[in-house]
């Protein structure tokens, strides 16, 4: 499958176009970190391309006009034929980063170098590459002992490594994270059939969309407008190799509206938790609508709708 050599694909088109996608490579400890938001500007295919790295180049990640929604009036769609690979193992932001008061969220396919996660228990125990490649949602570009550090854990030399950085607020950082409206889908499927022990590689096609939202200078708008993008504008279809019964079953507990946190913009809700994200429902995180087809029997099964009340109300000002 080799992820991590996918990714450093494309993050190599986007570092020989980097004046055109108003992107800096920078060196930093021996490793290349790319700036794609926190002291350049970034923008819309610097996003995309980040997008793209994430997913491991196993999803194409386009842009389409789509008049539905509030704010620019733009979808971020994605497509994949490899959904677990692209999405769980690579995409999912599953490796919070803290040290010397850097704090990131850490998500991309060198996530499979470290391992040290239950959720990529369902792929190769001992996956080995000779590149690293990973993405950071941070304000902040990370400093030498801490990139030290990140290539230590992937067992990666420091030039192997590539790290491509954005703040949530930026344009590039809003865009790759609408950008998993079929990750959060995957990943709801993961946690409601945990019990079943469903393999999740039978999901095998996946496509979605997503509101991009204006972006704010203000973190927590940008956080809660992108997080309001999936919760209440996102609509995911999961081509499924498993029984009718069993289908119905997850479809009917896979939208964000059957989460009790459900009903306020996200913003709203992390002030109304006091700031303590872990207090709000993790089943809340999942797209509005969803749409799950049977490959056995050829049955399509529904549930969700998408909210564009609740969308204005995120997207309409900085006060959200």
């Amino acid at each position: 499958m080799q992820p991590n050599h996918r990714a450093r694909q494309i993050v190599e088109s986007l570092i020989e176009g980097a004046n055109v996608w108003q992107v800096e490579p920078l060196a930093v400890a021996g490793a290349t970190v790319v700036d794609c938001g926190v002291q350049t500007r970034g923008g819309l295919e610097a996003g995309r391309f980040m997008a793209r790295a994430a997913l491991a180049g196993l999803g194409e990640v386009t842009l389409q006009r789509d008049e539905r929604w509030p704010g620019p009036g733009v979808s971020v769609v994605v497509r994949t034929d490899q959904p677990a690979w692209a999405c769980l193992a690579s995409q999912y932001a599953g490796w919070p980063i803290q040290a010397e008061g850097y704090f990131a969220m850490a998500s991309g396919p060198m996530r499979l170098l470290r391992g040290r996660e239950p959720l990529l228990e369902a792929f190769s125990s001992s996956f080995q590459e000779s590149t690293a490649v990973g993405l950071l949602e941070s304000s902040r570009l990370p400093p030498e002992e801490l990139v030290r550090e990140i290539a230590k854990a992937c067992g990666v030399q420091l030039k192997e490594l590539v790290l491509l950085v954005a703040p949530t607020r930026s344009l590039a950082g809003t865009l790759q994270v609408v950008a998993r409206s079929v990750e959060t889908a995957l990943h709801k499927l993961h946690e409601i059939t945990r019990e079943e022990a469903f393999d999740l590689h039978a999901v095998i096609s996946a496509s979605g969309a997503a509101p991009l939202p204006p972006p704010s200078n203000d973190d927590l708008v940008a956080i809660g407008r992108t997080n309001d993008a999936i919760l209440y504008g996102a609509d995911v279809t999961l081509w499924i190799d498993a029984d009718d019964e069993r289908i119905e079953a997850w479809t009917e507990r896979l939208p964000s509206a059957t989460s009790p946190d459900y009903g306020e913009p996200f913003a709203e809700i992390f002030r109304r938790v006091g700031g303590d994200f872990y207090a709000i429902d993790p089943l809340l995180f999942s797209p509005a609508a969803v749409r799950l087809i049977s490959v056995q029997s050829g049955r399509t099964f529904t549930a969700g709708s998408i909210a564009p009340e609740l969308l204005a109300r995120s997207f309409g000002g900085d006060s959200a």
